[in-house]
């Protein structure tokens, strides 16, 4: 009913992305399989989380919304 421990597919605040200090990424978990596409800070490493990856579809949308090309995994 309240979607407790669900992650929304998409964060209702716009994300900026500054490709001078970040960089886009997967955060794909091991155990799971989930995976949460957002930013790295290049210098302090923190992720800034921006949307739920269910497909490619989703990773397309990303990539478009964005304009980003290369999406780095990480674990």
């Amino acid at each position: 009913m309240f979607g407790f421990g669900k992650r929304s597919r998409q964060n209702k605040r716009a994300v900026s992305f500054d490709a001078a200090r970040q960089r886009a990424v997967l955060r794909c978990s091991i155990c799971t399989g989930e995976q949460v596409a957002g930013f790295q800070d290049i210098h302090t490493g923190k992720f800034e989380e921006v949307m739920l990856i269910r497909g490619e579809a989703d990773l397309r949308q990303f990539k478009e919304r964005y304009g980003v090309r290369e999406v780095t995994k990480i674990y």
